[in-house]
C-alpha cells in the first residue's frame, strides 16, 4: 500500500509500541506515516486524534490525516527536519554521552540555545494541559531537534490523555528516568502534577553537560524550581503546568 503511496524512504519497524512506521515522500511533500499494528496501538492512535483536534503550536507535529485501510488505523503527519534526541530501538539503546548522538550533541549547545529549546516544549506542555490533557510516556524520545534552524519540534503524543484518571495496571508506560511516583502505583491518581514531574525531569536531563546529573549547567534559582517540580509528594510540586512554566520564566 505504502509503495503505491510514493517513495518509502525511510522505514522505522524496531519500535516496542505496536507501531511500524515509515517516511514516504509524494508529488505534495515527504510525510510520516504511522501504522497501528496492535490493539493497544489501535486505541493510542486513536485517542491522538482527538488530542490534536483540541491542541495546536508550533512546537508540536500535527496530525494531517487519520485513515483506516485494510490493515488497520494510519497516522499521517509533515516530515520534519531535525533529530531525535534519543531513539531506542527494540534491542537497542544509544550512548547518550557518544559526542556523535543527538543527545551529546544538545547537551553541548550554547547554554541559551539549549534553554530556548526547552521553553518551547515548556510552552507546548502547557497548551495541551490547558486543552484538559496530560503527559504519558513523555521522555527524551519525544523530543526532535533541528540543529540548523534551532527549532525544538515534540513528537509521540500517542499515550497522552484527559485529566485526571487512575493508573489502570500496576504502572503507566514510561522511562523510569521521567515518570513520577504516582505513575508507578496501581490506582495512583494521576492529573497535571505528574506533567509538572515529567517537565522537571527533562529540565535537569537537557540541561546537564552529561549522564549522571553532576554537571549542571543551569542556576541555583532553576535547580529550586526542578526540585519543586519533582517532590515525590504530588501535594508539594507546582499544582500546573502554567504555574511550573511562568516559575521557570522567572529564572532565565
Amino acid at each position: 500500500m505504502l509503495e503505491e503511496a510514493g517513495n518509502v524512504f525511510a522505514v522505522f519497524d524496531r519500535q516496542d509500541s505496536g507501531c511500524w512506521s515509515a517516511g514516504i515522500e509524494t508529488p505534495e511533500g515527504r510525510w510520516f506515516v504511522k501504522l497501528a499494528t496492535t490493539e493497544a496501538a489501535h486505541t493510542s492512535m486513536q485517542r491522538v486524534r482527538e488530542l490534536h483536534q483540541h491542541v495546536q503550536h508550533p512546537a508540536i507535529v500535527p496530525l494531517v490525516h487519520g485513515l483506516t485501510c485494510a490493515d488497520g488505523l494510519v497516522n499521517i503527519y509533515p516530515w520534519e527536519s531535525g533529530e531525535v534526541l534519543y531513539h531506542p530501538t527494540v534491542g537497542t539503546r544509544p550512548d547518550r554521552t557518544d559526542p556523535s548522538q543527538p543527545m551529546a550533541r544538545f547537551r553541548a549547545l550554547p547554554l541559551h540555545q539549549a534553554q530556548g529549546a526547552l521553553q518551547q516544549v515548556l510552552d507546548a506542555h502547557e497548551r495541551i494541559c490547558d486543552a484538559g490533557w496530560i503527559a504519558v510516556d513523555f521522555y527524551d524520545g519525544c523530543t526532535m531537534y533541528d540543529f540548523t534552524a534551532h527549532q525544538m519540534r515534540l513528537i509521540d503524543f500517542d499515550e497522552y490523555r484527559p485529566e485526571p484518571f487512575d493508573v489502570p495496571g500496576d504502572r503507566l508506560p514510561g522511562s523510569s528516568r521521567y515518570l513520577a511516583p504516582e505513575e508507578l502505583r496501581h490506582s495512583g491518581r494521576i492529573d497535571q502534577r505528574a506533567t509538572v514531574h515529567a517537565l522537571g525531569r527533562m529540565l535537569r536531563l537537557l540541561l546537564d553537560a552529561g549522564d549522571h546529573e553532576a554537571a549542571w549547567r543551569g542556576t541555583t534559582e532553576q535547580l529550586d524550581v526542578i526540585r519543586k517540580a519533582t517532590d515525590p509528594d504530588p501535594a508539594r510540586r507546582w499544582p500546573t503546568v502554567h504555574d511550573l512554566n511562568a516559575a521557570w520564566i522567572t529564572t532565565r
